[in-house]
């Protein structure tokens, strides 16, 4: 802390002499001007008290700042892991013959027996239409990135694989004895995440909600799309991110977790119901 220059007086700004003020600094007691003060919470402080302030705070970040600033640094590697491994498997897909189309996909009549099919059949997609795994991965390139960043990885990745199990139990209850390939389930889960989000957050959310809409109305018009899938993607999606947004702070996290689960044993316990009437329908 300095000493008051040998011109100025008790009634004078310490830093300008020839400026009358009587004004002291909360913290040292110096005299100073209209131009040398800062508001403080008490008082003001002069521009010395304001430089040492500076200095001695901690600088360390918030966590949540802390865990976006690391995302952005790091990109969103779910996102890119899933469209690479989705790419692959396409790929697989083309050069089997149908071989790895037939082992991943699903139908619900298989559930009872193979229930992994549930999970597999989001990888792979028709071999018939590249348009297919194109506008899939393109939607999860756009909006993944985005959901990634805002939730984190496994927060994410919770929210695709919840997704597209919604979009296959769906499937199991109103289309049972057909087969069904695609991440779509998934996807319609993003875009009912996004909009839940941003409703929350007090964003205009209209013009996503007229896209979500013109793709159910697609599904339901154009044969050989299961809108089942659709429109169960779009509600476990939905739910996943309400769930989010409701347990945002750390000491929710216990609960946000238990919620998940909870969402998860909902499914599978569905699942277990629609296998069960299949067998007596069957």
């Amino acid at each position: 802390m300095s000493d008051l220059p040998p011109s100025a007086s008790a009634d004078h700004c310490y830093r300008h002499p020839d400026r009358q003020s009587y004004i002291l600094c909360q913290r040292c007691g110096r005299t100073i001007c209209p131009e040398c003060q800062t508001q403080a919470a008490v008082g003001v402080h002069c521009p010395e008290c304001v430089r040492e302030a500076r200095q001695s705070a901690p600088r360390t970040k918030p966590a949540v700042v802390t865990a976006l600033s690391r995302a952005r640094r790091e990109g969103p590697v779910v996102t890119y892991a899933l469209i690479g491994v989705t790419a692959l498997i396409y790929i697989a897909q083309l050069l089997s013959g149908g071989l790895v189309t037939s082992a991943m996909a699903y139908a619900g009549v298989l559930t009872p027996t193979e229930p992994w099919r549930m999970i597999t059949t989001m990888f792979v997609h028709s071999q018939n239409s590249f348009f297919h795994i194109l506008f899939n991965m393109y939607s999860l390139w756009i909006f993944g990135r985005i959901l990634e960043q805002m939730l984190g990885r496994w927060r994410f990745l919770a929210l695709y694989a919840l997704s597209g199990l919604g979009g296959s139990v769906a499937v199991l209850f109103l289309m049972p004895d057909v087969w069904v390939v695609g991440a779509s389930g998934a996807i319609f889960g993003l875009l009912g995440a996004f909009f839940v989000i941003q409703r929350g957050l007090g964003s205009n959310s209209r013009q996503l909600l007229i896209v979500v809409a013109l793709n159910l109305v697609i599904g339901f018009v154009v044969p050989g799309i299961a809108w089942q899938a659709h429109v169960g993607g779009l509600l476990v999606g939905s739910l996943v991110a309400f769930i989010l947004m409701k347990t945002r702070r750390r000491d929710q996290q216990r609960t946000q977790i238990l919620l998940l689960a909870a969402v998860l044993i909902g499914l599978i316990i569905l699942s277990v119901v629609g296998s069960a009437l299949l067998w007596i329908r069957f």
